[in-house]
């Protein structure tokens, strides 16, 4: 790069799901695109791997589906949880309106080095990697480019508009001083590596019993595992030492046995400290925050990836044309959050009430038995299928339009009922079942 100023027509910053996402899109629209990577790769573990038919199905649109899946990963066609030692099916992904009828499990790095090699095909696309962005450029109220660090020296990029993809610790969010909402999570999760049998229990979401979670993620021979704690009591686990943390692991999965002693020190083992949060006002003139850096999701049903997809495959329908014509007005930015904030607002609510109940496991340390009202909830007839979609679809996705074509209608596509419905049924069940947890005796072995 032989000068310090740089100039383009968009400013993605941030390589992640969302940013490289609408990178590609906008350059294969013909729209100059220049994507800002702080790191040296995408290999970063411990980051959402779940990729839903939603996703999948963007994919498809893009003709990139078949060459995708060709890369190793994992299906999923059901998920479930064990509570206590009662296994129960939750969500079904075999019915959903979608080419792939699963979920793929894949490091999500092997995801963006696959989006961000095909998006180099196109002329229009530039991914600068190892550039961080530190602040942005402002000029009479509008957002004019980046601020940029790279190997010592600053860089100005300029831009016509820029767009935040950079995550939960947003520095294009801070910059512009955008408010946030904040909303109290009773969680934190504590991620490590264990290894995995072929004869462990598939399709499984999670584990529940003597107070705790355990969420297993299929990687093939191993699992990616993240422990459910409460919120601030990492500090509290880690004192009690690595054995009691092993033994409360076994005790969850039982079937993991002597694996838990591969675990041998705390270095192996991460913490994630959940956030759920939401900005007020996405936009400035000239900036629009997307994925993470807009609204920061729980990690509760892998979801937050696929709504960072959803929103850069709506950014890109909106923003096309008004970048190839030169002007991007302030009322452009705003239909983008209009048309996403409604999944947004209904996904984090869904998570919150959720949490509310993982809260009340938390406060149970005996073995849990499954009550009744469980078994009943989950034989209603569509139920499965219902929350497949809610987790493999859900509300109001998103589809590719070419960059002249019709502009997404931004009526509520009523889709969302369904999605509504089928969670507020299961994790209503499922609070249920914890809440019980506490008022019948009967139901809880101590």
């Amino acid at each position: 790069m032989a000068s310090d100023t740089l100039e383009t027509t968009c400013c993605v910053v941030g390589g992640g799901p969302a940013g490289m996402m609408l990178g590609y899109l906008l350059a294969r629209n013909g729209v100059r695109v220049t994507v800002l990577e702080k790191h040296a790769d995408f290999f970063r573990d411990f980051r959402g791997d779940t990729v839903h038919p939603s996703t999948l199905e963007v994919l498809r649109e893009l003709g990139l589906l078949d060459e995708f899946l060709e890369l190793p990963h994992q299906k999923v066609t059901s998920a479930g949880v064990i509570l206590g030692e009662t296994a129960f099916d939750i969500a079904d992904f075999r019915h959903v309106p979608a080419a792939c009828k699963f979920v793929a499990l894949m490091p999500q790095w092997d995801f963006l080095n696959f989006l961000s090699g095909h998006a180099k095909s196109f002329p229009a696309f530039e991914l600068l990697m190892q550039h961080e962005a530190v602040d942005l450029l402002q000029d009479g109220g509008r957002i004019r480019g980046v601020v940029v660090k790279n190997d010592g020296r600053t860089v100005q990029i300029h831009a016509d508009v820029v767009i935040g993809c950079d995550g939960r610790h947003s520095v294009t969010r801070s910059a512009a001083e955008l408010e946030r909402i904040d909303y109290g999570v009773p969680i934190d999760v504590l991620w490590f590596r264990i290894s995995r049998k072929p004869d462990d229990p598939a399709q499984v979401l999670g584990n529940v019993n003597y107070g705790k979670a355990l969420i297993l993620i299929d990687r093939g021979d191993y699992f990616q595992a993240g422990l459910i704690i409460a919120k601030g009591s990492y500090e509290q686990i880690k004192a009690q030492g690595i054995d009691a943390l092993r033994a409360d692991i076994r005790a969850i999965a039982p079937y993991l046995g002597k694996r838990v002693h591969e675990l041998h020190d705390w270095e192996q083992i991460k913490i994630l400290t959940v956030q759920i949060n939401r900005l007020k006002r996405w936009f400035r003139p000239g900036l629009l925050c997307i994925g993470d850096a807009a609204h920061a999701m729980s990690p509760a049903g892998g979801v937050g990836i696929n709504l960072a997809i959803q929103d850069a495959v709506a950014a890109a329908n909106f923003l096309t044309v008004p970048l190839l014509d030169g002007c991007v007005p302030e009322s452009r930015l705003a239909l983008v959050q209009r048309r996403r904030e409604f999944p947004t607002r209904l996904t984090q609510a869904i998570q919150l009430f959720a949490h509310r109940g993982f809260a009340r496991v938390f406060e149970n340390p005996g073995r849990i038995r499954a009550p009744w009202q469980l078994k009943i909830a989950v034989r209603i007839p569509g139920i499965h299928a219902a929350l497949g979609y809610a987790v493999g679809i859900g509300a109001r996705p998103e589809h590719v339009r070419k960059k002249r074509s019709a502009e997404p209608c931004l009526s509520f596509v009523r889709t969302a009922v369904l999605a509504g419905i089928g969670i507020a049924a299961t994790v209503g069940a499922f609070c249920w079942v914890v809440w019980n947890a506490r008022a019948r005796k009967s139901e809880i072995a101590l």
